[in-house]
């Protein structure tokens, strides 16, 4: 797969096979997304990667707290937009089409708290990647390193048959998080991202989202 085809296709997954993925694969993964543009070389990135009982401690432990609806507490608020804004109106359209592919009627609150417990299990993924960096950084200065990062994840992970899904419910409780991987006092966790080989059958990888044509979001001056 070219480079254009996989920024065209990359897509997030939100349901995955049990099929475990080997640490060579995630460690090639790894190796590409390290190649990342960063300013001035800085590479402020670090990965948690986790998988097996580990993983599954740490899916019981977040739900146990969504489920006691204690206040998630994040260390980086990756999710930030006004309720009157275009972002908030293309959040819920993503909603609409996601819950009317997974057959979840607005009134029934009961598959509603089951899809969004989902997200704080990682999709069911069988591996999960944890974003850190270090706290004496500044609070946005290793973002848009952070990013390009995770891109090369996502799109590496094409190469090798992989799916994935860039979301913050695995980090909305870091103190779970710190206590079972032991992450130091001095790292900050930023996001996490879900991967492994896609479930095809699940509803909601059918889903598809467009894009708003350049038209909208670029000027072009001097051509």
């Amino acid at each position: 797969m070219n480079i254009i085809d996989a920024m065209n296709q990359r897509k997030s997954i939100r349901g995955f096979k049990s099929e475990p993925v080997s640490k060579d694969v995630l460690t090639k993964i790894l190796e590409s997304a390290c190649r990342a543009p960063s300013a001035m070389n800085t590479q402020p990135w670090e990965f948690l990667v986790m998988t097996g009982d580990v993983l599954n401690r740490l899916r019981t432990a977040i739900v146990e707290k969504l489920n006691r609806k204690e206040p998630p507490h994040p260390e980086h608020e990756a999710v930030s937009w006004s309720n009157d804004s275009i972002y908030r109106n293309r959040q819920i359209e993503l909603a609409k089409k996601l819950f009317e592919l997974m057959e979840i009627p607005r009134e029934d609150k009961k598959k509603r708290a089951a899809w969004l417990e989902r997200g704080f299990r990682f999709f069911d993924a069988p591996v999960a990647i944890l974003v850190l960096t270090d706290k004496s950084l500044s609070d946005c200065g290793p973002l848009l390193d952070l990013g390009a990062a995770m891109q090369n994840i996502c799109l590496a992970a094409l190469h090798f048959g992989l799916g994935t899904c860039i979301e913050d419910q695995g980090v909305l409780y870091p103190d779970v998080v710190r206590e079972i991987a032991h992450v130091p006092d001095n790292k900050k966790i930023v996001i996490a991202i879900a991967i492994g080989y896609p479930d095809w059958d699940f509803p909601a990888n059918a889903l598809v989202n467009g894009r708003e044509s350049l038209d909208k979001n670029t000027r072009w001056l001097g051509f």
